[in-house]
């Protein structure tokens, strides 16, 4: 056969039929997962994908459109690339447990775990602490393998036991434990980071160091090229208390200044799921935003705007915890299916086709 000829489309009936049971296999994962949250007193919401932000994230790309107004004018929106700001804004409206299935559009990003378009899965839990996420994680995990009855999540060889206890770690012990770098001595009490500290850190464990490396770049570099490959084997791992600079949308630890509220689920090495002790400081809020903003303009030369309205619902929104989860790459992992094209009915088509 032709190395060169192209694969068969994904409709082909064969293609299908290969596909099918990872398709059937989502369908009961969603199912289960929408009685969990029912049984957990959750209401399941609906957002817009368009939106005046798509997010203001600097390593984010959005898919920009236009609206037409009435009298023909032209209204710049995005498709969202979370449906989180939306989300927030019904917590302010006086919801206190809310779910929501969103399809959300992410630019510049196609491989074996990464589409164009996909689910996202994401729940608030308003009054409650971000640790109460930690164990909705375990409990959904396991429940998506005994759904399908696998028993055990798995990617490209590796295998992670749902029903062990979940390893948790902070983020400076993964780059003490995996990379030898004490990570805090680049940051102060302020959250401020000190990119030259990094720097040398990372020059001493012999990885490379560009000139216009900045410490987010070199917090990055570290992050996926030592930790995150280590990380959700045998048990899935809790990664904690991400540096203040990489957590925009969460609250300082109230027991360190210098880190977050943050946290992501790894299993088998994949990122799963990202959740937060909410921020609700709107002058913050912006504060940070305009930090990412500046760094987008930098590295891309482009920004988004701020959604006003967003700041605005932040003074009535209460004390919550949030996450988001990447639904397709738990069907994956849950049903053994090793591209997420697999687990998606109708994939988005390929570029230049």
């Amino acid at each position: 056969m032709n190395s060169s000829a192209k694969a068969s489309p994904w409709w082909t009936p064969s293609v299908h039929a290969d596909r099918r049971p990872f398709l059937i296999g989502r369908n009961a994962i969603q199912a289960a997962l929408r009685g969990f949250f029912a049984r957990e007193d959750f209401i399941e919401v609906d957002t817009a994908v368009l939106q005046i932000s798509p997010g203001n994230e600097a390593h984010l790309h959005a898919f920009a459109t236009e609206a037409l107004t009435t009298d023909g004018q032209k209204a710049p929106f995005y498709l969202h690339t979370s449906p989180e700001f939306a989300c927030k804004k019904l917590l302010a409206a006086g919801e206190e447990r809310i779910s929501c299935f969103a399809h959300v559009y992410r630019n510049r990003e196609r491989g074996p775990l990464h589409h164009p378009e996909f689910t996202m899965l994401e729940w608030y839990r308003a009054g409650e602490s971000y640790e109460s996420l930690m164990m909705d994680c375990v409990r959904i995990l396991a429940l998506a393998t005994e759904t399908v009855k696998t028993g055990k999540l798995a990617y490209r060889g590796a295998e992670s036991d749902p029903f062990a206890g979940p390893e948790r770690i902070s983020v400076a012990e993964a780059f003490e434990r995996h990379a030898g770098i004490d990570l805090l001595a680049s940051v102060a009490a302020d959250g401020s980071t000190d990119r030259d500290h990094l720097a040398a850190e990372t020059t001493r464990v012999g990885m490379r160091v560009a000139d216009d490396d900045g410490w987010a770049d070199l917090f990055s570099r570290v992050l996926v090229e030592k930790i995150e490959p280590r990380l959700g084997f045998g048990r899935i791992t809790i990664l904690d208390e991400y540096p203040v600079s990489e957590a925009a949308l969460a609250r300082p630890s109230a027991r360190d200044p210098r880190v977050a509220e943050r946290f992501e689920l790894y299993a088998c090495g994949v990122e799963l799921a990202n959740g937060f002790g909410e921020l609700t400081n709107a002058a913050e809020q912006r504060r940070r935003f305009e930090i990412e903003m500046a760094e987008k303009a930098r590295v891309y030369g482009e920004t988004y705007p701020i959604d006003e309205d967003f700041l605005a619902a932040l003074s009535l929104m209460p004390d919550a915890s949030g996450i988001a989860l990447g639904f397709d790459r738990l069907v994956m992992l849950a049903t053994g299916a090793s591209r997420i094209d697999q687990v998606l009915w109708a994939p988005v088509a390929e570029y230049g086709t």
